[in-house]
């Protein structure tokens, strides 16, 4: 019995010695100290001895499968730090190598619109105002002189989001639902019920529209409005405001017109071009050969909006404009598409 018992112990030291995972070290020790291992057949054994036999057999057995639990034990410790080393040495970091810069990121061309108009008008000495992007009819249309019948409160221009009617007509409709709001003018209503005058303000953000996403329109664009209420202030202020900021916006050679249009919400009403930046004002395919780019829409306050939040249009009187941030972006940067402002795609972004 002791030779066997030997023999065993003799097998496990030299298959454990070539152990190379713990893979090996596991079905070892299924092999030689499991249940169904030469050593347990061992221990069934000791019931046919007799009663003296017994404890010194059993102390044999007992040292045969402690001593190879040591040998388990070392091996795992031997193939841990054999693992350690290779990952180090694998791994090894090299001194020598040059360092990876790190990529500074920038801000987004609608960002950096916002930040160089913002300081504009900043420098004239305006405040900035900043509102909500669910607004509801009253300050998006109603208090904006916007008739109940006008065709921009049509399902097909606005993102209703509340008890909307299905169809398209919303002439009849008495109650003041949210809405996304399709302008930032609402925060010059905002401001005016909260503040009396004199009031200078740019309001930058969002805005929303139910058009078809293009090279040129996007259902999600930027606006900057800008709001001025005080006594005696004229159309020739208006001029002078926009006659500073284009041309620190575009440069000191860029022109600017008026052209006659209407808005619900001011009286008379503008719509401002530039000279085109590519041509210089000769014509070519960005200007559609007419030498000029809209930019903006201007006007002075209408006394109904005036009456709306409670300002004395016979003693005050006001402009207001706004400028397509996404249109300032794409003239400012030379970007043909308006959809590559929105893709994310770090190939654009990474050029600004």
């Amino acid at each position: 019995m002791n030779d066997k018992l030997l023999a065993i112990k003799q097998k496990a030291e030299v298959e454990i010695a070539k152990a190379q995972t713990a893979h090996d070290i596991n079905n070892l020790r299924s092999h030689f100290i499991g249940k169904k291992s030469e050593l347990n057949d061992f221990m069934k054994q000791l019931g046919s001895l007799s009663p003296e036999e017994r404890p010194a057999f059993g102390k044999q057995i007992n040292d045969i499968k402690v001593a190879i639990e040591q040998l388990l034990a070392a091996a795992e410790v031997r193939i841990d730090t054999m693992l350690y080393q290779n990952s180090i040495q694998s791994s090894q970091f090299d001194y020598t190598m040059p360092g990876r810069p790190y990529k500074i990121g920038s801000l987004h061309p609608i960002t950096q619109v916002f930040h160089k108009i913002e300081d504009v008008f900043i420098s004239m000495g305006y405040q900035i105002a900043e509102g909500y992007d669910i607004e509801d009819e009253f300050h998006n249309f109603d208090a904006l002189n916007t008739p109940k019948d006008h065709p921009a409160r049509n399902l097909a221009d606005t993102f209703y989001i509340e008890n909307a009617q299905q169809s398209g007509d919303r002439s009849d409709t008495a109650s003041n639902e949210l809405l996304l709001r399709t302008h930032t003018s609402t925060v010059q209503i905002r401001v005016m019920e909260n503040y009396a005058p004199p009031i200078k303000v740019v309001s930058p953000g969002r805005c929303y529209r139910n058009d078809k996403f293009d090279m040129t329109h996007s259902p999600v664009f930027h606006q900057i409005e800008c709001l001025a209420v005080d006594i005696g202030l004229s159309f020739a202020d208006l001029r002078d405001t926009m006659n500073t900021c284009v041309k620190k916006m575009f440069g000191s050679d860029c022109k600017f017109r008026f052209r006659p249009h209407f808005f619900p919400f001011t009286e008379p009403s503008a719509e401002v071009d530039i000279s085109c930046f590519n041509c210089a004002g000769k014509g070519c395919p960005t200007c559609k050969n007419s030498g000029w780019i809209e930019i903006a829409g201007a006007g002075m306050v209408d006394p109904n909006v005036f009456k709306q939040v409670g300002i004395d249009s016979e003693k005050y009187s006001g402009f207001a404009f706004a400028f397509g941030i996404d249109r300032m972006a794409m003239l400012t940067y030379h970007i043909p598409d308006i959809r590559l402002l929105y893709e994310n795609d770090l190939r654009f972004l990474r050029q600004f």
